[in-house]
C-alpha cells in the first residue's frame, strides 16, 4: 500500500489548520493525503428532535468543504475523504494503523498556559501506532513557524531505542531541505543511583557530557549515512528534557519526539517530555511511538 498522510477534521478551526498544513506535508513528500472524519448516529433524548439523513449531510458536507478548500489551495494534490462510522477516538486510531502521519489539530490556550491538546487528542497520541503530528493553530490558520527554521529531534536511549524517532526526524528534514538539530538531555543522576559499574563506563569518555554525546553520535551514525544530504547539528545540554528541547526548538518549524510503548493499570501514556513540549512548543510536534 503507498504511504498516506492521515489528517483528522471535525468542522473546527483546529482541525481545518491541520488540514492545512496536512496537505502542504503532501505535497512536500508527494504523498497522498486522506482526510477523515468520524461521525456515528447517536441520537439525543427527547424533547430534541433529530434526523439522521439530516446529521449524515452535515458529515458529507463538512468533508466536501475541506475537500474544496484544500483542492483550490494545493491543485496538485491527491486526495480522498471519508466519514468513518464511528466515535473519533477508535475511529482515528483505525485510520492510524494505514498512515504514515496521523494529523490532529490543537487550540491555542494563552501564553502562560500554553496550547489545549484536548481528551481525544491526548488518547490518539497516547495509543496511535503511527507517529501523529498535532498542529497548533491561531485564527483557523496553523501557527507560522519559519520555513527556513530548523527540525529539531529529542533524542534518548541508545541507537535501537530512538532509531524510529530519527527516522522521522531525518526524513521531515530531508523533505524540507533544512538542518536537523538532534538533542540530547540529560541530568546527573542522584547520589544512590551512582554504581562503579555506571562510572567507569563515563570515566572511559572523560565524565557525564562527553559520554552523553558520544552515546548522541552513535545513534545518528546509521541515519547520516543514509541521508548524507541532511546537514546535522549535535546538541547535548544538561537540564530536563522538556526545557532542553523547548528552548532549542524556539524557532523550529518541526519538533520530533519519541512516545514509549508501553501499558500500564492505568492505560497508555504519552510521557513526561512530550507532554510539556505538546502543551508548549509552538511549531507543530511529532509523537513518535517507540520500544
Amino acid at each position: 500500500m503507498k504511504r498516506t498522510l492521515v489528517v483528522g477534521v471535525d468542522g473546527s478551526p483546529q482541525s481545518r489548520a491541520a488540514a492545512d498544513w496536512a496537505a502542504r506535508e503532501a505535497v512536500r513528500r508527494d504523498l497522498p493525503l486522506h482526510v477523515v472524519h468520524a461521525w456515528l448516529w447517536q441520537p439525543l433524548a427527547a424533547p430534541i428532535v433529530q434526523d439522521r439523513d439530516t446529521e449524515a449531510g452535515r458529515a458529507d458536507d463538512l468533508l466536501k468543504e475541506v475537500e474544496g478548500e484544500l483542492t483550490h489551495r494545493y491543485p496538485g494534490l491527491a486526495l480522498t475523504a471519508e466519514v468513518l462510522s464511528d466515535v473519533p477516538v477508535p475511529a482515528l486510531l483505525r485510520a492510524a494503523k494505514e498512515a504514515e502521519l496521523l494529523v490532529l489539530g490543537t487550540r491555542g490556550h494563552g501564553a502562560l498556559v500554553g496550547f489545549l491538546l484536548g481528551s481525544y487528542g491526548r488518547q490518539v497520541i497516547a495509543a496511535a501506532e503511527c507517529p501523529v503530528v498535532s498542529v497548533r493553530s491561531a485564527h483557523g490558520r496553523p501557527v507560522a513557524a519559519p520555513e527556513e527554521g530548523e527540525v529539531v529531534v529529542g533524542q534518548q536511549g541508545g541507537v535501537q531505542e530512538s532509531a524510529e524517532v530519527l527516522r522521522v526526524a531525518f526524513e521531515a528534514a530531508a523533505a524540507r531541505k533544512v538542518p536537523l538539530r538532534a538533542v540530547r538531555a540529560w541530568s546527573l543522576p542522584p547520589v544512590y543511583g551512582y554504581s562503579p559499574g555506571s562510572m567507569w563506563i563515563a570515566d572511559q569518555f572523560g565524565g557525564l557530557e562527553p559520554y552523553e554525546r558520544a552515546a548522541l553520535e552513535q545513534a545518528l551514525e546509521p541515519w547520516r549515512l543514509k541521508y548524507p544530504e541532511v546537514e546535522v547539528v549535535a546538541h547535548v545540554e544538561q537540564g530536563s528534557g522538556g526545557h532542553v528541547l523547548l528552548t532549542a526548538a524556539s524557532d523550529a518549524q518541526l519538533l520530533v519526539v519519541g512516545r514509549r510503548v508501553r501499558e500500564s493499570a492505568l492505560g497508555a501514556h504519552i510521557g513526561s517530555v512530550a507532554h510539556a513540549v505538546l502543551h508548549h512548543a509552538v511549531c507543530p510536534v511529532a509523537v513518535v511511538p517507540h520500544a
